[in-house]
């Protein structure tokens, strides 16, 4: 996608954002674009409510008067219509079911809150039901790469939204695998959380001791960025839970579980069964063994969804409105709502003692792998196979996803291909409790993203951009302080670089550009020891000294700058990108 904001499909990521912000344009630049956008999109049902775009533009205006620094300002951003937004009906794809809430979802209002501007409301399978795309009255979601296929779902509209450059990021729910189908089918990132991480309130249940806010983006980096502004505890959602000790990030090293080659199921999709085996390829080429594992006692716990009485759950937050409003329900979502009427009380008891046992089995896993790597969805369908089999081709989707939250385990859906016709191919890591840091490092990683992390424990994060990099002259004020190398990164695209010939060593001069234009400039992240911070920091030289910088993914670092006043009559290098290739070019 162009950045131009004058075109039909601007570049919504995070990172390009703030650069078309830092170059003067406006969140209502963005807005218009984004409408322009939408009403080129008519032939799929993506919206169930689209908020009017004088509204989208008053947001715009607002978020102008007020401060610039919220994480998510004049992100545009779209919501599955079973998420609470006040003054806007809630439908769940019912429409006898809509009511209109007084207040917001709690991660909306904490996106609201955060400077993100909201579009519409999104399609999905009624009440959440189905991972296909397909179960709406208010029309099935197709493919953007071919419409002849699904979209998937229950998160249909989210997914497509964000696949379309409607929105840089959408709200889903994920309760057997919602957040996670679409992602893989419209080349997104479907991010997962634990359960509890991010609050339900002002979400209409599905399963609700199982249903998760999940985020559709473009990007590990932009789904993090969402996650960090909707995470905490919420005392209005008794299943929201403080997060526990994180799953450590990984190393160079890691080991991934793959199921044994029997137990791949494709459905005879060869194309499918190959990206897989490429992702495989990918994961070691990063760093990570192959484990394979059994995938037996997973495929039982799933079994319990919807063959065992949890689907019950469902009925005992929809059997009454299904009761007194049978015309208005899809016969195949009241079909699977009423099958939970037969489980007894006795029957719940005994399934949930047999999952506590599936999951201690499946928690073993855990000591011999760091990771899980399974597809996405072992294969896609056509709208009109699915006409022909709804519930069986539904239920093949599900067999990578419907264990997850059951095993109370994190999951992350990345890009891995394409078919040879064009359809995207996703794999899903997974996780056990609380390791979402873990899959977003690893998902980053797989992806070739340049993923930010937290700075170790006492320890100050500082970006170098000259004779500090690794090989060069001074990196050794580094090491012998006992620094770490995080990453190679690149600043925001709002930096000039020039070349200070007469410092001994030689070294480069980065300053922010007054105008907001500029280029990405090569740069390493270190974590410096902040016992050895105040002696390096004392032997930069003028008119060297340390302040703030923004790198592309949108971390801010300490790092070094060069104050204005010295640069008059230097040799500009920006072009050049970095300080290697300056210093490669004069050799």
């Amino acid at each position: 996608m162009t950045n131009d904001f004058a075109s039909s499909e601007p570049d919504l990521t995070l990172a390009a954002l703030r650069a078309a912000y830092e170059a003067g344009r406006s969140p209502e630049d963005v807005v218009r674009a984004v409408y322009a956008r939408i009403r080129a999109v008519k032939d799929n049902p993506v919206w169930i409510h689209l908020v009017p775009e004088e509204e989208a533009l008053a947001r715009a205006q607002e978020l102008m008067r007020g401060p610039r620094d919220r994480p998510l300002w004049g992100v545009p951003f779209a919501v599955k219509d079973n998420i609470d937004v006040a003054g806007i009906p809630t439908t769940a794809a019912c429409p006898a079911y809509a009511y209109t809430p007084e207040r917001h979802a709690t991660a909306v209002a904490k996106l609201l809150a955060a400077g993100a501007i909201l579009v519409g409301k999104t399609n999905l399978d009624q009440f959440a039901t189905g991972l296909v795309g397909v179960r709406s009255p208010y029309g099935a979601c197709r493919n953007p790469r071919n419409p002849d296929y699904i979209s998937g779902g229950s998160s249909s509209g989210s997914a497509v939204a964000v696949a379309m450059g409607l929105a840089s990021f959408s709200l889903g729910t994920d309760t057997a695998g919602s957040g996670r189908v679409p992602a893989a089918f419209n080349g997104l990132v479907g991010l997962k959380p634990t359960r509890g991480l991010v609050s339900t309130a002002g979400v209409v249940p599905a399963c609700r001791s199982l249903d998760c806010v999940s985020v559709f983006a473009g990007s590990v980096a932009d789904a993090q960025a969402v996650l960090a502004v909707m995470q905490g505890v919420d005392e209005s959602d008794p299943y929201s839970r403080p997060v526990g000790e994180g799953a450590p990030l990984v190393g160079e090293r890691f080991r991934f579980a793959v199921p044994l080659p029997a137990q791949r199921e494709f459905f005879g999709d060869l194309a499918c069964r190959g990206l897989y085996e490429k992702a495989i390829e990918r994961m070691a080429a990063i760093g990570g063994v192959a484990v394979e594992f059994d995938l037996a006692p997973f495929l039982a716990a799933q079994a319990l969804l919807y063959d065992g009485p949890w689907i019950a759950e469902r009925t005992a937050q929809l059997g009454a409105f299904i009761d007194a409003h049978p015309a208005d329900v899809l016969p195949v979502t009241k079909g699977i709502v009423d099958s939970g009427r037969r489980f007894s009380a006795a029957e719940t008891f005994a399934a949930q003692h047999r999952l506590a046992a599936l999951r201690r089995e499946a928690d073993a896993l855990w000591q011999r792998a760091d990771v899980m790597l399974v597809p996405g969805a072992p294969t896609i369908y056509k709208l009109e196979e699915l006409e022909r089999e709804p519930v069986l081709l539904n239920s093949r989707l599900g067999i990578y996803t419907n264990f997850v939250n059951l095993l109370d385990l994190a999951g992350l859906t990345v890009p891995a291909g394409a078919r040879p016709d064009g359809l995207p191919f996703g794999v899903t890591l997974v996780g056990p409790t609380w390791s979402d840091a873990r899959l977003a490092a690893l998902g980053a990683r797989f992806l070739g993203e340049a993923a930010a992390q937290a700075p170790a424990p006492g320890t100050v994060r500082i970006a170098v951009v000259g004779a500090h990099l690794s090989g060069m002259p001074l990196n050794v004020q580094l090491l012998e302080r006992g620094a770490q190398l995080v990453r190679r990164a690149r600043t925001a695209p709002c930096y000039r670089l020039y070349a200070l010939d007469d410092q001994r060593p030689p070294k480069p001069g980065l300053v922010r550009s007054g105008d907001g234009h500029g280029a990405c400039i090569e740069v390493e992240t270190w974590d410096l020891p902040a016992s050895g911070f105040g002696t390096f920091v004392a032997d930069i030289p003028p008119p060297l000294g340390i302040g703030t910088l923004e790198l592309e993914d949108g971390e801010r670092v300490k790092g070094f700058l060069c104050e204005p006043h010295a640069l008059a009559g230097r040799t500009e290098i920006t072009a050049l990108g970095g300080w290697r290739r300056y210093v490669q070019s004069t050799s």
